[in-house]
């Protein structure tokens, strides 16, 4: 079983989240070989005020 951990700052709409997960789920299938059924996927959003880029939030950018 694939289990795959994606962190992204929360600036995605549901449907750009849902097409990485087809897409991540697919690469893991030509990779891997694993099934479709074997490989699982968490997202993780961290919002914008708890990421910064050279000590400056992402909110304030």
């Amino acid at each position: 079983m694939a289990i795959i951990d994606i962190m992204l700052v929360d600036d995605s709409t549901q449907e750009q989240r849902e097409n990485l997960m087809v897409a991540v789920t697919k690469a893991a299938t030509d990779c891997l070989g694993a099934p479709p059924e074997k490989v699982r996927i968490i997202i993780r959003e961290v919002p914008k005020t708890h990421y910064a880029i050279g000590g400056v939030p992402k909110s304030k950018m």
